[in-house]
């Protein structure tokens, strides 16, 4: 049975990564050659010619077609084989699965499931994407060489900034105070106030008052792996369960795509979107560069984790945090259940 939710948009790419040139990418298990039209489509073709199984990738674009490097077999942007080169007859069966693409966000989607429930509009909202005065860094992107569970794990805990980020994100409470945890079918979410608190040293520059603050660390997973990390920043006193939002209050979003490669590794993309200095380059390189220095101190953590769990030998203890990532884990395993059962009574 797959491990992985296959009707759902997954990103495949930096919008910028895909081009003229054949990209070869292996998601959820599946090779897939990505490429650009001469229009500008993204395009998504599994990754294997149906003659000897070369990755097509290794031929060459020809308009907006793929052509083989091994005999010249010749696919279109639906994977249907156009020319057989050797011979006048193509092959009836010969064809390549198409995955259905969208460029959003400055970055390219895929959906790896059944194309006829394939909806753009089921892509995440970033309602304030377009708004002049947020500001969104430009997208990046790190190998991480863990199981996407393990980072789902992690983006539902907060609690581990505290010693995995005394740095960056640490700060007073995160170590003690407890979470509120909510769930529904779009995912689960875990969050806190903090009251009354300095900022964390990330924080600290960016947030446009002095003194102590009141913190929200919002910790969301979506099914079946995007998350939306949120931090609020107002004046102690000002924040909290009925905070009152004026002029000094910050918010910093993190929006986190994990896109499994297979059982041991996973492609980690982000986004982050501040409210205030929306043209400020120097902030926003200070952020992009803060950002990335914490989420490769998450990546040691996950890869050793991944590695000692994968080859344990003693039994593991579970704590009371692991709550939020076990409820998200049960509701993950019924959708893929389900799909799976659906899958089987269609014979698919």
């Amino acid at each position: 049975m797959s491990n992985f939710l296959r009707n759902a948009w997954y990103v495949a790419a930096l919008s910028g990564q895909v081009g003229r040139t054949l990209q070869a990418r292996r998601l959820l298990g599946e090779a897939v050659v990505l490429y650009r039209t001469e229009a500008g489509k993204a395009v998504a073709l599994e990754d294997a010619c149906p003659h000897r199984k070369l990755p097509l990738s290794m031929g060459r674009i020809k308009g907006d077609a793929v052509e083989c490097g091994y005999h010249g077999l010749t696919f279109d942007c639906a994977g249907k084989c156009i020319d057989a080169a050797t011979q006048a007859r193509i092959p009836p069966f010969a064809k390549v699965r198409s995955y259905p693409t969208c460029d959003r966000y400055g970055l390219v989607w895929i959906w790896m499931g059944e194309p006829a429930r394939a909806d753009e509009a089921a892509i995440i909202d970033i309602a304030t994407y377009d708004d002049p005065a947020w500001h969104i860094t430009n997208g990046d992107n790190l190998l991480i060489e863990c199981h996407y569970l393990w980072m789902v794990d992690n983006l539902l805990d907060p609690s581990h900034v505290a010693w995995v980020h005394r740095s960056s994100f640490a700060g007073a409470g995160t170590d003690t105070t407890p979470m509120q945890i909510g769930a529904d079918e779009s995912g689960v979410i875990n969050s806190r106030w903090m009251l009354d608190q300095p900022p964390p040293p990330f924080y600290a520059p960016l947030v446009k008052f002095k003194g102590n603050a009141d913190r929200l660390q919002h910790y969301e997973v979506r099914f079946p792996a995007l998350a939306v990390n949120m931090g609020i920043y107002t004046p102690a006193g000002k924040g909290g369960p009925d905070m009152v939002e004026d002029a000094d209050t910050y918010r910093m979003i993190s929006y986190h795509f994990l896109t499994p490669i297979d059982d041991d590794n996973t492609q980690y993309y982000w986004l982050q979107h501040r409210n205030t200095d929306p043209r400020d380059d120097e902030i926003t390189r200070k952020v992009a560069a803060g950002a990335r220095a914490a989420f490769e101190e998450d990546r040691a953590i996950l890869r050793a984790v991944h590695l000692g769990m994968k080859h344990k030998t003693t039994p593991t203890t579970g704590l009371l945090l692991d709550a939020a990532a076990s409820r998200f884990r049960k509701g993950l395993a019924e959708l893929i259940a389900q799909e799976q059962a659906d899958l089987a009574a269609t014979g698919g």
